[in-house]
């Protein structure tokens, strides 16, 4: 049975009044509180900031049920997977490899995590090492499958399945490049709903630096879908795109972050990334620029939802929210389409929501980690 696809419809929310999203105005105390300018004034679009705020309303549940797959095919027995890392410096690449251990641990598998330590050299050395471990199933964790496109013959000629995570720009499967399928929350929901975040708490007045690496094609089209959204409210403005690649992120956003606080000043009232890494160095030169842990600029990463971004959130610590993919949840999901192609069956469809963590909703979490996949799965598996 093949599940239908599951995406959150940002723009309607049936269930809300908006009587109640006027009331998710509460959400923007943190900002409001830290003295932010952008929190009491008002923007030139009205209409896109209730919108806003009733889409982050939904966005930012933390008890919606399970919606993925309840029926597939048992488990197939004494399969090993090779999970090729972009580079595993990349919490988001990291994360899923995790949840891919834990679920292949679970289902009775074995898993080889190989680093391609962020450059094409490095990745195209760890898929060789893939491919000569044959293993029965392949994962591009986090690359374009074109810049490998050799080796990805190599594994269709060789009659291995191949399933991304973050590698095109849609979920689901993919011909080309060739992938049975591709797991992710579907991009366009994530920019959208990182640029409703900062629309809804501005109230429409921010003025946004936007992180990106146009290296990968992924993270590039989510940064422009970003642009666009924003665009929706003409009195937010993008002040800045910063294009650094994410191996160097640790190296290079301590300058960018000093740069831009001397360059662009109080206008400056958020930020919005890709990754969250690119704020795990922000705190020093943001500190040294006169900026405080829970005020201006606010950075929201749009995209993974690292453990140290939790942390930064839950202690307002130069970060006010994430958009963290279901990381160790993505990795079950992944091993559970691997056993569908090993039965000859098509993917589940299923495309994880998106969700908001601020500090409204952190609480003690270091992850987001929806209830109910694991058991789900094993009950799908026979496990």
């Amino acid at each position: 049975m093949r599940t239908t696809r599951s995406t959150l419809r940002l723009a309607t929310v049936g269930a809300l009044t908006v009587t109640l999203a006027l009331a998710g105005c509460s959400r923007g105390s943190q900002q409001a509180s830290s003295g932010d300018p952008t929190a009491t004034g008002q923007g030139s679009c009205p209409d896109v900031v209730a919108t806003a705020k009733q889409a982050v309303q939904a966005a930012s549940a933390t008890d919606a049920p399970w919606t993925g797959p309840t029926t597939g095919p048992a488990a197939a027995q004494g399969k090993e997977i090779a999970f090729v890392a972009q580079t595993l410096t990349n919490p988001g690449v990291a994360g899923v490899a995790k949840g891919v251990q834990e679920a292949a641990a679970k289902i009775g598998w074995t898993v080889r995590v190989l680093d391609g330590q962020g450059d094409q050299a490095g990745i195209q050395n760890a898929f060789g090492q893939a491919l000569a471990l044959n293993p029965a199933g392949i994962v591009i964790g986090g690359f374009d499958p074109k810049t490998t496109s050799s080796q990805l013959a190599q594994a269709k000629a060789a009659g291995i399945p191949v399933i991304g995570w973050h590698a095109v720009g849609d979920p689901g499967p993919s011909t080309d490049p060739e992938l049975f399928t591709n797991v992710t929350t579907k991009v366009d929901d994530v920019a959208k709903i990182s640029a409703q975040y900062i629309i809804a708490q501005s109230n429409g007045t921010a003025g946004v630096v936007v992180f990106t690496d146009d290296s990968i094609p992924f993270a590039a089209g989510k940064a422009k879908s970003i642009e666009t959204d924003l665009a929706e409210c003409s009195s937010v403005k993008v002040l800045n795109k910063s294009n650094i690649p994410i191996p160097d992120a640790g190296t290079r956003t301590p300058q960018e972050f000093s740069s831009l606080a001397s360059r662009l000043g109080d206008s400056w009232t958020y930020s919005v990334a890709i990754n969250d890494l690119y704020f795990d160095n922000a705190a020093t030169p943001l500190r040294a620029a006169g900026k405080q842990g829970g005020g201006a600029p606010y950075n929201v990463g749009a995209g993974d939802g690292s453990e140290a971004a939790f942390q930064r959130i839950a202690s307002k610590q130069f970060q006010a929210a994430t958009i963290p993919e279901p990381l160790n949840q993505e990795g079950w999901q992944i091993v559970d389409e691997f056993n569908r192609a090993f039965a000859g069956q098509p993917d589940s469809g299923y495309v994880p929501a998106v969700h908001i963590t601020d500090a409204d909703n952190v609480g003690t979490s270091t992850s987001w980690d929806p209830a109910g996949y694991r058991e789900a799965y094993a009950k799908v598996w026979g496990r």
